[in-house]
């Protein structure tokens, strides 16, 4: 007897095939992508050494349980092993905390990572949303977000700096909505998987709170700083330990491969790449606000390795602005499909001198 799939069925899968990312390389010719928040310096020396070196190891079953990785990791950022869980990119941590806490109620900020609404959905949990508004400047406002808390939300998602806005919010705040999400019993998700492209990381970071607030899970992964998206590799730390088991308990497993597990070790190695990639992304971040800004554009005031940008004039299909740059075989990020935002809402990563002077000379072009 045939399947028939439901409308609704139909429904959910027209909106994933619309959904967009950014780093969409393969649907299109690009000679530069602007559209993914990559470290500008590529992947680290070390992390490539220490892949080739490891590849006769690959052909066994990785470590399920990442324990040279976690135990780096809790070298690196000065926690208890037992504190940290990995898995295949943030994204999969996302999805693995939603399965684990299965909340009936979510609350999210919008314009914000599309991901956790993504999982919310499908775990069939209902969601409110914190909206930050464009007269605002599109700046979160922490005490309509704490009032917008009551003991029926069960699991709230804060990314900070914010994706795709750029924008961080001090970490004394985020311990004051950390401390009212602990009131309630409701689980907060700090992503931070942008912290380190920040010009004072630990002025915005609340690593160091995770045992102060129950229920507190930073978010983190090497996909960005160390430009090592293929890899899929991310982390969380959280001073709860049956949040850990009960992610523990839903996760596949050898979700992380070998690979990605050496190459991630061979990561946390790399000081002076964090320091290279964080000193250009503040120079050339700049570069990019000033150039935007005098083609006539709205630059909000990122602190991340990415900018946000209106085009008030901007027009739909063949005439956008993403269209004209695509023909241009350079790839953009349109934010439209970001609840809260619409059509004439960019977002592109900061790059190199050279590649940036090409993006500029191609909007000057354009406008």
């Amino acid at each position: 007897m045939p399947i028939v799939p439901s409308r609704q069925y139909g429904e959910r899968m027209r909106n994933v095939a619309e959904y967009l990312h950014g780093g969409d390389i393969y649907s299109q010719e690009t000679e530069l992508d602007y559209s993914a928040n990559i470290s500008p310096l590529g992947l680290p020396d070390g992390v490539r050494q220490a892949v080739m070196a490891g590849l006769d190891s690959f052909s066994v079953y990785p470590d399920s349980q990442c324990r040279k990785l976690i135990k780096a990791l809790a070298v690196h950022h000065g926690v208890k092993e037992e504190r940290i869980i990995c898995g295949n990119g943030a994204a999969d941590l996302i999805f693995q905390i939603i399965q684990a806490v299965k909340p009936k109620k979510a609350l999210l900020t919008a314009p914000s990572f599309l991901e956790y609404e993504q999982a919310l959905k499908a775990a069939g949990t209902r969601i409110v949303t914190c909206v930050m508004k464009k007269e605002e400047g599109f700046q979160l406002d922490p005490e309509r977000w704490i009032s917008m808390l009551d003991s029926s939300i069960n699991i709230a998602f804060l990314c900070n700096p914010n994706n795709p806005t750029g924008f961080a919010l001090p970490k004394e705040t985020v311990k004051k909505m950390a401390e009212a999400c602990s009131r309630n019993r409701t689980v907060l998700v700090v992503d931070e998987c942008f912290n380190e492209f920040l010009d004072d990381p630990e002025a915005s970071s609340v690593l160091e709170s995770i045992e102060d607030y129950q229920g507190l899970f930073v978010l983190k992964a090497f996909t960005k700083l160390y430009a090592m998206a293929g890899f899929r590799l991310g982390y969380g730390i959280t001073g709860s330990q049956e949040l850990i088991s009960a992610m523990e308990a839903v996760r596949q497993p050898w979700s992380v491969s070998g690979i990605a597990q050496e190459a991630g070790t061979a990561a946390l190695k790399e000081k002076d790449y964090v320091s290279q990639v964080r000193l250009l992304v503040r120079e050339e971040r700049e570069y990019l606000k000033k150039g935007l800004s005098d083609l006539s554009f709205t630059v909000y005031d990122s602190k991340a390795n990415y900018l946000f940008f209106w085009v008030p004039d901007d027009e739909d299909g063949e005439n956008s602005l993403y269209e004209k740059m695509k023909k241009r075989k350079i790839l953009i990020r349109s934010c439209h499909n970001y609840e809260g935002l619409q059509r004439g809402y960019y977002r592109i990563c900061v790059k190199d001198r050279k590649s940036n002077e090409k993006l500029l000379t191609a909007l000057e072009d354009i406008r």
